[in-house]
């Protein structure tokens, strides 16, 4: 068993990665219907919170059937850091994630996520302010350093630790890199190694199939493994991967009934929660990911991604339905 704070994860647990745009309600409800152990929210401005910002305190919004879930704030002002902690303190997610992994330029150009990277001490004053305004778990999530020549995970790990964080998540990635290049993993089996280090460490980067998840739970030792990108679209890489090191079998893809079903709830979920105009439109990004592989579909997502009623997108369902009955996955 793993355990953050009083949270009760299983055995090498699986968790979904904070994604901007992607990791909101209802794709997190997907993923915890397929097997995700811990999630995360998008990650939320300091700043914006702050200022009551409407996109960031919506980002706040959790629901009990997700749980254990946690809210992920980044910045770079100690004060403003200890303040959103008190914000989200209010909405008692199960913990409070920092990013210091972000390596986009608008984030990191204003002296957060993976932008803090360069600076240490900063990241210890951030996190402390953090623990200061919280009662619940503080974890964080970063990168192995800013570049290839000033990795500095092992310093980090053994200072975040050392003030109260409770788990660490690398991406094992610098920032230089962005999402491109290999992963290296060896780094975080490193940090995993150190007899200092008594926190649960979780890998994150280019985990996309079961065989890899499995190799690499063998290979490197971690307590668990994040999902990001492999899991847009396709929530099912959970319970394959947890099949696959139950039995070393990999079950068979998801059908087009599967496939059509949960592209569906996807839609309804977020017209529910974003409002019926904003839930379509924001949907539309996921279709490629849904029906990605299925020949001569490019009729349907045009159709899914050009229409505004709600009506008519569930007739183009089953539209989708009746060409698609006999298809066979492959």
């Amino acid at each position: 068993m793993v355990k953050i704070g009083n949270i009760e994860l299983p055995d090498f647990p699986l968790l979904l990665a904070p994604m901007e745009d992607v990791s909101d309600p209802p794709f997190r409800r997907l993923c915890k219907q397929h097997g995700a152990d811990l999630m995360y929210s998008e990650f939320i401005s300091s700043e914006g919170l702050i200022r009551d910002a409407m996109k960031s305190r919506m980002k706040l919004d959790i629901f009990d059937y997700e749980r254990p879930v946690g809210i992920q704030i980044f910045g770079g002002d100690e004060e403003a850091m200890e303040m959103s902690a008190k914000i989200v303190d209010t909405v008692q997610p199960d913990l409070v994630d920092i990013n210091f992994g972000c390596p986009v330029k608008k984030v990191v150009c204003k002296g957060a996520g993976a932008g803090v990277l360069k600076d240490v001490d900063l990241m210890v004053r951030l996190t402390k302010a953090v623990i200061k305004g919280t009662n619940l778990p503080v974890t964080v999530k970063t990168r192995l350093g800013w570049d290839e020549s000033s990795i500095n995970i092992d310093e980090v790990a053994e200072r975040l630790q050392d003030i109260g964080v409770q788990a660490l998540t690398v991406h094992a990635r610098t920032r230089a890199q962005m999402y491109k290049g290999h992963s290296d993993w060896t780094h975080i089996e490193r940090v995993k190694n150190n007899p200092r280090i008594t926190m649960p460490i979780f890998g994150n980067g280019d985990i996309d199939s079961p065989q890899k998840a499995l190799e690499y739970k063998n290979k490197f030792g971690l307590d668990g493994m994040m999902i990001g990108r492999a899991a847009i679209g396709y929530p099912w890489i959970f319970d394959e991967i947890k099949h696959y090191f139950k039995t070393g079998e990999l079950l068979p893809p998801p059908d087009m009934e599967a496939r059509i079903q949960a592209a569906q709830n996807h839609l309804t979920w977020s017209m529910e929660w974003k409002g019926e105009r904003v839930g379509i439109v924001e949907m539309r990004r996921h279709y490629t990911n849904y029906f990605k592989g299925i020949h001569s579909f490019k009729e349907h997502r045009q159709k899914l991604v050009t229409n505004d009623s709600p009506e008519e997108l569930m007739k183009i369902f089953d539209e989708i339905r009746d060409a698609y009955s006999d298809y066979q996955m492959v």
